[in-house]
């Protein structure tokens, strides 16, 4: 393993596919370190992209594939969908062969599956990665565990050492990991250029349908100014007409949205469901999320001083750090993230759900004691119209903030967690 490499969550998820697939596929955003990941466990590699190699690469494929897969497993196949073919011969071997084959990484654009024979399901795993969260990218402490909070203890304790500008250049420079060993500006400049590359070209690249740059970045700018809402498509239109003097339509819109989801830009949140004893309505559209904060501040063209100088803005910007690094805490316990709001406007953030049933609710704060009163009254009062006689109660209530010197149990039984004090 690479000495200067910084330990993912998804390594540990990663070994665990490959001891129960065949294969598997890393998924995720562009510079979210999928193929760095991948080779720390690799004992082979193809790289499908090297120079002066890829026409004989794609040649093979289709002649021999199997010489492409011959190698020590497992064997790293990256940027396999320049010869999606390869999936077919990649099934074949995980149907034939020992668990725990093949990596398959590359682009963040999909493969034309469209002559691929076999769906893969059973032999070929799928394993999501994300741009880093702070535990990843070691500015957290991680004196708080996720996974501690579900054995619900009775205190937590723990000293914040992210004061608000420190935060604000978190938010800004996001968790890709290039950027996290740069220096300070020029760690700034990668979430514009990762914008410009979304803009002029990847994009267009998800389904061959040209796409005017000008307008995607429109587009980007509303989809920040909305993160953590519901907004739908009318919405973000009217948005549009207000703020950008773009009369983009709604189906326009939606495949713009359709194809930032396809190149893992966007990561809504699902709305969660639970049994409550009140028959209030429970609103199921998503929650608005990029998946990684620098996207949305490079979006608006702004910087950390511009959130310390815009509070609300910055709360909003926060939300989706949170998101993401709740995410991945999450799904190292075997869980995911979803957004509850009823017709009543009662919310919470994020709800962590894991697989066996238990769950804990989440109010996102930026700070302040009376964010954190809110914050822990809403959860309160959504664990009280809870039905306990038909799913089990919260495991925990928390808020998570962003800044605040200590981490502690209230008298309530709500945690108040700063997040750069969490781990999974």
């Amino acid at each position: 393993m690479d000495k200067t490499y910084k330990k993912r969550i998804a390594d540990r998820l990663l070994e665990r596919k490959l001891a129960g697939k065949g294969a598997v596929l890393i998924e995720g955003a562009k510079w979210c370190g999928k193929t760095t990941t991948a080779e720390q466990i690799a004992k082979s590699v193809k790289y499908m992209s090297e120079t002066g190699m890829v026409e004989q690469n794609i040649k093979m494929a289709t002649l021999n594939p199997k010489l492409l897969l011959t190698g020590e497993f497992p064997r790293l196949i990256d940027e396999w969908q320049i010869a999606p073919q390869l999936w077919d011969s990649i099934r074949f071997e995980s149907d034939h062969g020992p668990l725990g084959q093949f990596i398959l990484t590359g682009s963040a654009v999909p493969a034309d599956m469209s002559k691929v024979v076999h769906s893969g399901t059973g032999r070929i795993g799928w394993l999501r990665m994300r741009p880093m969260s702070l535990w990843e990218s070691q500015e957290s402490t991680g004196e708080v565990s996720l996974a501690e909070l579900f054995e619900t203890p009775k205190q937590v304790g723990a000293i914040n050492n992210m004061d608000i500008d420190r935060l604000a250049f978190l938010t800004c420079r996001g968790g890709w990991p290039l950027a996290v060993d740069m220096e300070n500006e020029i760690a700034l400049d990668q979430a514009f250029d990762y914008v410009e590359a979304v803009e002029k070209r990847d994009i267009s690249k998800v389904d061959g349908v040209e796409r005017d740059p000008v307008r995607v970045h429109r587009l980007l700018r509303s989809l920040a100014r909305n993160q953590g809402s519901q907004a739908s498509c009318g919405t973000i239109r009217a948005d549009l007409l207000a703020n950008e003097s773009d009369a983009l339509s709604e189906d326009t819109i939606a495949s713009y949205i359709k194809a930032l989801k396809e190149i893992f830009v966007v990561e809504d949140s699902e709305a969660w469901n639970p049994n409550l004893r009140s028959k209030t309505a429970i609103r199921t559209s998503d929650t608005r999320y990029y998946t990684d904060p620098s996207i949305a501040t490079a979006a608006l063209g702004i910087g950390p001083r511009d959130l310390v100088n815009d509070l609300n803005t910055f709360g909003l910007m926060f939300e989706t750090l949170a998101v993401r690094d709740l995410r991945a805490y999450a799904e190292a316990l075997n869980g995911k993230v979803y957004h509850f709001r009823d017709k009543n406007g009662l919310e919470c953030d994020a709800v962590v759900h894991l697989r066996d049933g238990r769950y804990g609710l989440v109010e996102i704060k930026l700070g302040g004691d009376d964010l954190i009163n809110e914050g822990a009254a809403s959860l309160t009062d959504l664990a009280g119209k809870i039905d306990t006689d038909k799913m089990k109660e919260p495991s925990f209530m928390m808020v998570l903030v962003g800044v605040g010197m200590y981490a502690y149990r209230r008298e309530d039984g709500v945690f108040v967690v700063p997040i750069g004090c969490l781990k999974d």
